[in-house]
Formats: C-alpha cells, structure tokens, sequence
C-alpha cells in the first residue's frame, strides 16, 4: 500500500470518527435540553407575556400547583405569582391536564376581593410542558343568570296565560250549558269579561317589557314631568276612589327630563297603582317631586305592608311577587316593577327603594333633569332659567 493510499484511509477514517464524535455532541445536547425541559419551572418564552394580557383569569401553574405567572383578571380570585392554587377540584382539572394534555370542567370559584362572591367560571387546563400547565377560567356568571331569567320567563309567562286562557275556556262552556238561565249567562260572561281584560292586560305588558328591552327605543323628546303625573294620576283615580284611599301630590312643578312621554307615564302610573293595592282603607299614597342636583326625583310613598328585606332584592324581576295571594286578588301581573327599572333604565335613571315591614315603602325614580321644550316663548324661558337660578341661591 502506497503513501497515498494510506493518506486517503487516513482521511476516511478521521471523517468517520469526527462523524461519529458530532452525532455523540448533538445527541448529548438533545439529551440535556429534554432533561432541562423536563425539570424546568420557567415559564417558556413570550408565554408570560401572553398571560399578562388576557382578559380572563389564567394561570400557569407546576407540578406542584405553585403559580408562576398570572392574568390581572386571575387577581381577584386570589391568583398571584408566588402562591398556590387553592381547592381541590381546580387542582383536579391541572391532574388531568397532565395526565391527557388538556382538561374542562365548570367550576364555582369564590371571589376574594370585593363582591366577595361564587363566581361560574369554566376552566380549561393544557399542558405547556412536561411541568408546567396553562389553567384558563372564563367567569359564565352573568351569561348563566340571563340564561335563568330567560328559562323563568318563558316559564312563567306559560304560567300566567295558562290560567286566564284555561278559565276563558270553562266559563265559555258554562255560557253554552247556561243557555237556558239568562241570570247565570249574565254572571258566566261578567267573569268571562274579566278574564279576558286580564288577559289583555297582561299580553300588553309582556309586549311594553319586550319593547322597553329592545335596542330601537330612543326617547329623544322633553317631557313635561307635570303632565306625566296628571295623566299617572287621572289614570288610577278610580282605582284610589274603590279602595277608599287618597292619593295626595307635592313638591315642586315645571320640571322636564328627556324621554318618551307614554313610557314614563305607565312607569309611574305602576308606581302609584302598587301603592294603591297594597295601602289599606283610608290609607294616603304621597307622590312628590324635586330636584336634586340637576336630577329629577319622582317620588311614591304609602304606609301599606311594606316589603320585606329578602324580598326587596327581587322584587324588580319579571313576574315576581312577595306576596302572592294578594297579588293574585288585586289582579297584578308581577311586571309591573320589572317594567319600571327597564323604562327608567332607558332614560338614562335608577329607582331606588326603600322599605320597611309594616311601615310601607318609598320608590324613587330618578332622571337626568332637562331644560325643557326648545320651542317655549323667549321671555318663558328666560323666566324658566331665573327661577333656576333663584332656587340655586335658596338651596
């Protein structure tokens, strides 16, 4: 074998062995990067960063449940870098994350900053890496609460149009078995009267709370708050001359708020009618007026039976009432006060309440007070806005 022949095995067999010295080198680092990413806790990058900016609460949590970086929407739940997550169950969904890549489960997590509340929230765990986990909360509670009120109006709306229409249904054949008894056929269709008008009323007010519900309504109008109080009033006083009770109006005049007339009227007129039905005999029903730093206050008192506390936190919901017998008796629908807040609501105002047991209650509406028509006479206005002002200095 010549020089030249033992030159090139040399060379063969140098690039065999530098060959086989890289594989080892790069197996060797791939060895290390898998045993570094086994045993790891750093958050991987740009991972803390998207975490950072989410909306919902999200965390990324390690084997052994310790938080490394957080959400600011996670921060009222008590989820901070440096602690752990808290409860079974989430530590659960991160077991089975861990065990399958990635897990769901609705949960009900508990608030700690205030409301301190049981909050909804589905949670959906992945795996980021052999020892760390994504855990993501989406709070449902609000989407779930809507859901409910929608499943109880359609159940109580069932509810309520199944008892007039079914006793529409009896009295009408008891008028055909009646034929024959003129007295009985007058009293069979006085009642058949009745349950029709209820009927109809009720269907009016499902069909004002829809309308008062939907994104067309834009009361673009002023609206005399004097005229809206007369035609409230004029509406119920037969209600208030049956029941033996007075309704006595106060406070000041030639107020004006932005809205839509009809609407604001059947609020107050709800108003009024409730005072009215739950007032015994001989029993006032005060409604007054003022102005309170540039809002107007409507106000509608009685000394009836009150309502009480528990009760006073649904009382604004559709067709709900805190006393049912009575309500039955007087014909109320349970929406009268649903229809309230959503009119009021939509002029831009709350109502308030107040009530006790016993003592009676106090409803205020409050609007955004307004200057009032633009087309009053010149010199109208300018006493309008002097008499304003005159009322400031007094105040």
């Amino acid at each position: 074998m010549d020089s030249t022949q033992l030159a090139l095995l040399a060379l063969l067999a140098g690039a065999i062995i530098g060959g086989a010295i890289t594989v080892l080198v790069v197996v060797a680092l791939d060895a290390r990067d898998r045993a570094h990413a086994v045993t790891s806790l750093s958050v991987p990058d740009g991972v803390r960063e998207v975490v950072h900016a989410m909306d919902d609460a999200a965390v990324v949590v390690d084997n052994s449940y310790h938080v490394l970086a957080a959400s600011g929407a996670a921060v009222p739940f008590g989820f901070t870098e440096g602690t752990t997550l808290p409860g079974e169950p989430l530590r659960e969904v991160v077991r089975h994350a861990r065990a399958a890549d990635s897990s769901r489960e609705t949960l009900r997590l508990q608030r700690v900053t205030a409301p301190a509340e049981a909050r909804l929230v589905v949670v959906r765990a992945t795996r980021i890496s052999p020892r760390l986990i994504l855990v993501v909360m989406r709070d449902i509670t609000e989407r779930e609460r809507v859901e409910q009120m929608r499943r109880d109006f359609v159940a109580n709306t069932s509810h309520e149009l199944k008892t007039p229409v079914g006793a529409v249904s009896l009295l009408a054949e008891a008028i055909e078995s009646a034929a024959d008894d003129p007295e009985q056929v007058r009293i069979f269709a006085s009642r058949l009267t009745a349950e029709a008008s209820r009927l109809a009323a009720l269907t009016a007010r499902i069909m004002n709370l829809s309308r008062l519900q939907s994104d067309d309504l834009s009361p673009d109008a002023d609206v005399s708050i004097d005229e809206v109080l007369t035609a409230a009033l004029e509406a119920h006083a037969l209600q208030a001359a049956s029941a033996g009770v007075t309704v006595v109006r106060g406070g000041k005049r030639g107020l004006y708020v932005r809205g839509d007339a009809q609407i604001l009227t059947d609020a107050i007129g709800n108003l009024i009618s409730n005072a009215i039905a739950y007032s015994p005999a001989g029993a006032d029903v005060g409604v007054g007026v003022r102005l309170v730093d540039g809002v107007v206050e409507v106000v509608v008192t009685d000394r009836g039976i009150g309502i009480a506390p528990a009760d006073q936190e649904r009382i604004f919901e559709r067709f709900y009432r805190a006393d049912q017998a009575r309500s039955r008796r007087t014909g109320g629908t349970g929406l009268g006060l649903s229809i309230v807040k959503h009119a009021v609501s939509r002029h831009g105002g709350e109502v308030r309440l107040w009530s006790r047991p016993g003592r009676g209650s106090t409803f205020t509406v409050r609007l955004p007070a307004t200057e009032g028509p633009a087309d009053l006479p010149r010199d109208k206005r300018d006493k309008k806005k002097k008499k304003k002002k005159k009322d400031k200095r007094a105040a």
